[in-house]
């Protein structure tokens, strides 16, 4: 008999208008494992952009389960951002600072850290994470405005959010840049984006150096595809029933399964560890 290349739908056909909101995700991610914390970062003050949800809200939680107050920052998904904040301050005992900020521009990205010191007067560890994707079938159906708007949120953002906070942070803080499986194997639908995930790999290896005489680490996670409103929010339904299963473990990951690789960057366990890319695409291969 003829083996059916048919995929397998592991999800409900579902879509949202974008950025999407977590909580209406069918299921919801799984954003909080089991495991407790160990004080990995007892004390540190942590700035997580797109922390509302997805990776950034598995990555505050996991945080504040390891002792860190956290300053997330979101574009206007309010409930999740409210959800994930609640989570921090009562389960964890944890500080949490929302600020809402369109961090496609400049200005509110500098409001948004200056906030940040204001509340908190330093910052320990800094994650760049929240990133936006438009897919197209070829280079002609990318608009200029959807071009720039890419770059802006997901490359642009983290020179100047970098550059305003690097003066708040002291020798042994961390920067963790967020980037992607499709920076090294690339997207045929999705060009200007993986283009933007590229660039942060270079991005991070090379602010690595300039700062290891600071005794500042920078380093990168590069996730295959994750559960998240990214998701919901940007492909069509049909394609959302059978995301993830193209990568050798069959299915995609879910944000707390990521978010592991972040506290380890962001700990001292990392301290030998600079200008690096850790993996979890569910056991892609890639190159570099």
């Amino acid at each position: 008999m003829q083996k059916s290349n048919k995929k397998k739908s592991v999800f409900p056909s579902q879509h949202q208008n974008r950025p999407g909101n977590e909580y209406k995700m069918k299921p919801v991610p799984v954003f909080d494992s089991e495991m407790p914390g160990s004080n990995k970062l007892i004390n540190k003050i942590a700035v997580i952009t797109g922390g509302d949800s997805g990776i950034g809200r598995a990555v505050a939680i996991a945080f504040a389960k390891e002792g860190a107050d956290v300053a997330i920052i979101f574009l206007n998904e309010s409930t999740d951002a409210k959800d994930t904040c609640e989570i921090i301050e009562k389960k964890y005992q944890r500080k949490c600072l929302l600020l809402r900020c369109d961090i496609s521009k400049e200005k509110p990205c500098v409001h948004g850290i200056n906030k940040v010191i204001k509340e908190y007067k330093f910052i320990d560890v800094l994650v760049n994470n929240a990133a936006v994707h438009y897919p197209a079938d070829g280079l002609n159906d990318i608009t200029s405005e959807q071009l720039v708007k890419t770059f802006s949120t997901n490359i642009f953002s983290m020179f100047w959010i970098t550059k305003t906070a690097l003066p708040y942070m002291r020798e042994g803080s961390s920067i963790i840049n967020t980037t992607s499986v499709t920076a090294y194997r690339g997207s045929g639908h999705l060009i200007d984006y993986s283009a933007t995930k590229g660039a942060i790999v270079s991005f991070t290896r090379s602010l690595s150096a300039n700062l290891v005489d600071k005794k500042i680490r920078v380093n990168g996670v590069a996730p295959g595809p994750i559960w998240t409103p990214l998701v919901v929010s940007s492909f069509p339904s049909e394609k959302v029933k059978t995301y993830g299963t193209d990568c050798p473990m069959g299915r995609p990951g879910q944000p707390a399964e990521v978010a592991p690789a972040f506290v380890f960057l962001a700990s001292d366990d990392a301290k030998y560890i600079t200008g690096q890319i850790i993996h979890p695409n569910g056991g892609e291969i890639v190159n570099g």
